[in-house]
């Protein structure tokens, strides 16, 4: 903890140099003399009676004690200007870290965002995406949205929507689609899960031990949906999540057939208090989901 006795000039001139290492950039940086950034910077070393600078004829070395303050002076400075920002405009913006799958961020999440922007416009989301393999801890994350049957050792779930996995493929191709035997002439385009195309291949009344065609393994939806819409073959996906590209007639949707292999969730850590951020993105979704 800073003591209330130390000046913030001096600690302030300290870090400018030590990021410099010259007394005369940090002077530039900080818009007073060279002479007056030395003059702080002795001033807090006989403070504190520790060298924190080898002056040298060339620039600065910083001592041990140098180096043991400056990244404890960075965090503190950081923080402090990230509080400043969020109180800015009078009111305290509240930062909600949120993981989701790819699929779910760009098919659900990203086209009504402005409508949680519009609603909690003192909430400061930070989104970051994965391949539904997430570790929310480690991340940092206030929530994860993950794909599954709801089930993670300390995870906190909340049921948000079901997503069923139809064929999907460009116009070319389902022309050449009539009935379901005929994806078996096309290359497959599948996720890490392999069980997928067999249990498509049963809802549809195929043999599940019919010889594979060719197939392509993605490790995101979204690389595979892409390639879908080049036309490097048929995706098993969820027409839920790709409803544009389907509006648009980018991609179409042959067969009425699907199946159903999971839920997207809404995760936390249960040993994560829920703050007021959380519970508003929550509802908010919960409340367009579900009405």
């Amino acid at each position: 903890m800073i003591r209330p006795q130390l000046p913030l000039n001096a600690l302030r001139a300290f870090e400018a140099s030590a990021r410099h290492l010259s007394f005369t950039r940090a002077a530039v940086e900080l818009c007073v003399t060279q002479a007056a950034v030395s003059h702080q910077v002795k001033g807090l070393e006989a403070q504190l009676n520790v060298t924190l600078f080898k002056r040298l004829p060339r620039g600065l070395m910083l001592t041990s004690e140098g180096e043991t303050l400056l990244p404890v002076l960075r965090e503190a400075f950081d923080r402090i200007a990230e509080t400043l920002e969020r109180l800015e405009g009078g009111h305290y913006r509240e930062v909600l870290a949120v993981g989701a799958v790819g699929t779910f961020a760009v098919g659900w999440l990203l086209p009504r965002l402005a409508d949680f922007q519009a609603k909690y416009p003192f909430i400061d989301l930070r989104l970051s995406t994965n391949n539904n393999r997430v570790d929310v801890a480690a991340e940092g994350l206030d929530y994860a949205i993950r794909f599954g049957a709801g089930a993670w050792h300390g995870i906190e779930a909340v049921r948000l929507i079901e997503a069923p996995l139809s064929v999907l493929c460009v116009p070319e191709i389902a022309r050449q689609l009539r009935e379901p035997t005929d994806v078996l002439g096309q290359t497959l385009l599948r996720s890490y899960r392999s069980d997928e195309w067999p249990d498509w291949f049963q809802a549809s009344g195929l043999s599940t031990h019919v010889a594979p065609p060719q197939s392509i393994v993605f490790d995101s939806s979204l690389a595979m949906m892409e390639a879908a819409m080049q036309g490097a073959g048929v995706a098993l996906a969820p027409p839920l999540m790709f409803a544009r590209q389907l509006a648009a007639g980018a991609i179409e949707q042959p067969f009425a057939i699907h199946i159903t292999t999971g839920s997207y969730w809404l995760t936390r850590l249960q040993s994560r208090p829920e703050t007021a951020a959380m519970a508003a993105f929550k509802a908010w979704l919960l409340q367009i989901i579900h009405g």
